[in-house]
C-alpha cells in the first residue's frame, strides 16, 4: 500500500486563537478591523502574524509596528504569546489523534498526519479532509490542507500550492510548478537559485543532481528528491505508535457513563484477544476519550508484569476512575474511545505450581498493580539490586510499575546468616565502643544511652569508597557483625586506626539485623 500523508496548515493560528479566546477589544473598534501580533525583534517591535484583513491591506511579517500603525491608524495590535500558540497546536494534534495514531508537529503552525490505511474508515481521503475542515471551521480556525505521497510534498502543496488531494504516483506532476521557495532553503541559497534562472521545482528537476549538489549543496538535492516523491523519509510522530490499538467511533456523541463502561470492557476484551494471538502481554494500557468539542482525556494503567487478563485490567481501570481528583466529564459527549497498548512483552501461558507459589506471586503482583493505580507510580516503590559493593548503593528504590532490574540479588550462602542487615541508618548513628585490642572488634558499646555487651563478633569486612565513580575521599570502613548478650544483632563499623599522634578511631552503628 503506498504511503499517504496529510498536511494541515493553520495560516492565521495566532490571530485565530485570539479571536477564539475573546481577546479582541470590542468597544469603539470596528468588527472588521485588521488584527496583527507583534514581538520584540532586535531593537524594534515587529509584526510576527497578520490576519486576513491585515494582509489584504498590505501588511506583512517583519514590518515594524510603528510603520503598520502609520499606514492603518485603526489597527489592533496584541503582543505575541508563543507558548499559548504552541499549546493550541498541541491540542489540535491531540484532536487529530482520533483520525490516525501517527501525528507530528509541522512547525510553524502546522501538523502532519500519516493516514496510510486510515482514510477508508472515514469514507475516503476527500471525506476525511471535509470532516477535518468542518471541525476547524466550527472552532474558528482557518485551514489549508493537502494529501500527497511524502510528508514534504504534502507540506509544500498546503503552504505553497493549491492544496487538495494528489492521486497516488502523481506527486511530481503537481509539484513541478511550485516556486523554489517551497524547498524552504536558506535565504542566500534561494537568492542564488533565482539569479541563476531556477525559479520553479521543474527547473531544478531538469538539472543533473550532481551539478546542483556541487553548486548548492547536498541538502538541496535531498529536499528536492523527497518533495518530488522519489524518497520517503516518513515522519516522527509525537506519540510512538502503540504495539496494539483498538477503538470505537460513535455515530452520535455518547453521554451515558454506564454505557461508556461497557465500551471500555469490550475494548479491553478485544485487546486481550489480540495480545493472546501474539503470545504477548501488555505493561501499559492507555485509554483515550475524544470529546465532541475536540478535547481529549487520556488515562493510563501500568502493571508490574505483562498481562492480558481482561478482568484484572478492567478492575484496574475502575480503580483508576475512582481515584481521579478530576472526574471523567463527557461534556457534550464522546465521539470516540481508543485503547492503546504502547508497551508489550512476551507472555507465556501460566502453569501454577503444586505448592500454589505461582498463585501467590500472581496475587501479590495484582495487589501491587492496584496500589500503583490508586496512589500513583511514584508512591509505590520496590527495592532493586545495584552493581555496587557499597552498602548504601547496593540497593535502590524505584517505582513498582517499572520492570525488574537486570541485576539479581546476591544469593545467600546456605545455612548462613545474612551478610547485610535489613534496616540501614542513613546517616549511620555514632556509638561509644570499647575494643579488647586496638584494631579488633568491640566488646562493649553504648547506643542511645544503653550499654550492650558483645557476646559474639565477626569481621572485619573492609569496604572502601567508590572513588572511580564520584571521586569520593571518604575513609575506609571496617565492618563487624556483632551480637549482644540479649541476642540482638548489629552492624557496626570503625573509621580510623590507633596510630600515634592521630585522632582515636570512631565507631558507628549502620544497621540492625532481624
Amino acid at each position: 500500500m503506498p504511503r499517504r500523508y496529510l498536511a494541515l496548515w493553520f495560516p492565521f493560528l495566532p490571530t485565530d486563537r485570539l479571536r477564539r479566546e475573546g481577546r479582541i477589544p470590542t468597544s469603539g473598534v470596528p468588527a472588521d478591523a485588521p488584527l496583527v501580533v507583534y514581538a520584540h525583534r532586535g531593537s524594534a517591535l515587529r509584526l510576527v502574524a497578520c490576519d486576513q484583513a491585515a494582509l489584504a491591506l498590505g501588511l506583512t511579517r517583519d514590518l515594524t509596528l510603528a510603520d503598520a500603525r502609520a499606514r492603518i491608524p485603526g489597527l489592533i495590535a496584541i503582543e505575541a504569546e508563543p507558548e499559548a500558540d504552541e499549546a493550541l497546536l498541541m491540542r489540535l494534534a491531540a484532536f487529530c489523534d482520533r483520525f490516525t495514531p501517527l501525528v507530528a508537529l509541522d512547525r510553524p503552525q502546522g501538523l502532519l498526519l500519516d493516514i496510510t490505511g486510515c482514510a477508508h474508515l472515514f469514507g475516503g481521503e476527500g471525506a476525511l479532509l471535509a470532516t477535518i475542515g468542518r471541525w476547524m471551521q466550527r472552532g474558528g480556525l482557518a485551514l489549508r490542507s493537502a494529501v500527497a505521497g511524502t510528508p514534504e510534498a504534502a507540506h509544500a502543496l498546503a503552504r505553497f500550492g493549491r492544496g487538495g488531494i494528489v492521486p497516488a504516483g502523481q506527486d511530481e506532476a503537481w509539484l513541478r510548478p511550485l516556486p523554489v521557495a517551497a524547498l524552504e532553503l536558506p535565504a542566500e541559497t534561494a537568492l542564488a537559485l533565482t539569479r541563476a534562472g531556477l525559479r520553479t521545482l521543474a527547473d531544478l528537476a531538469e538539472r543533473p543532481s550532481k551539478a546542483l549538489s556541487a553548486r548548492f549543496g547536498e541538502d538541496l538535492v535531498t529536499r528536492l528528491r523527497r518533495m518530488l516523491g522519489h524518497e520517503d523519509a516518513r515522519l516522527t510522530p509525537l506519540r510512538p505508535p502503540p504495539a496494539c490499538l483498538v477503538e470505537r467511533h460513535f455515530a452520535e456523541p455518547m453521554l451515558d457513563l454506564d454505557g461508556l463502561q461497557e465500551v471500555v470492557a469490550r475494548l479491553i476484551a478485544e485487546a486481550a484477544r489480540v495480545l493472546e494471538q501474539r503470545g504477548e502481554g501488555g505493561r501499559v494500557f492507555e485509554l483515550g476519550f475524544h470529546r465532541s468539542d475536540g478535547a481529549v482525556r487520556r488515562l493510563s494503567i501500568e502493571t508490574g508484569r505483562p498481562t492480558r487478563d481482561g478482568r484484572a485490567i478492567l478492575r484496574l481501570w475502575r480503580e483508576r476512575v475512582e481515584s481521579l481528583s478530576d472526574p471523567l466529564d463527557p461534556g457534550f459527549g464522546f465521539d470516540a474511545v481508543r485503547l492503546a497498548v504502547p508497551v508489550c512483552e512476551p507472555l507465556a501461558e501460566a502453569q501454577p505450581s503444586l505448592d500454589r507459589r505461582a498463585v501467590e506471586d500472581e496475587a501479590v503482583a495484582d495487589l501491587v498493580d492496584r496500589l500503583v493505580v490508586r496512589f500513583g507510580r511514584d508512591r509505590v516503590l520496590r527495592f532493586v539490586a545495584q552493581d555496587s559493593h557499597h552498602p548504601v548503593r547496593a540497593a535502590k528504590a524505584r517505582s513498582a510499575a517499572l520492570p525488574p532490574a537486570g541485576i539479581a540479588w546476591p544469593a545467600p550462602l546456605p545455612h548462613e546468616p545474612p551478610t547485610r542487615p535489613l534496616q540501614l541508618f542513613e546517616p549511620p548513628q555514632p556509638v561509644e565502643a570499647i575494643a579488647e585490642v586496638p584494631d579488633g572488634p568491640p566488646i562493649r558499646f553504648r547506643w542511645r544511652r544503653l550499654i550492650h555487651d558483645v557476646a559474639r563478633a565477626e569481621g572485619p569486612e573492609r569496604i572502601a569508597p567508590e572513588w572511580w565513580r564520584d571521586g569520593s575521599s571518604e575513609p575506609m570502613r571496617d565492618y563487624y557483625r556483632v551480637e549482644d548478650s540479649a541476642g540482638r544483632r548489629f552492624w557496626l563499623f570503625r573509621i580510623g586506626f590507633h596510630e600515634p599522634e592521630q585522632a582515636p578511631p570512631r565507631w558507628f552503628l549502620h544497621g540492625l539485623f532481624a
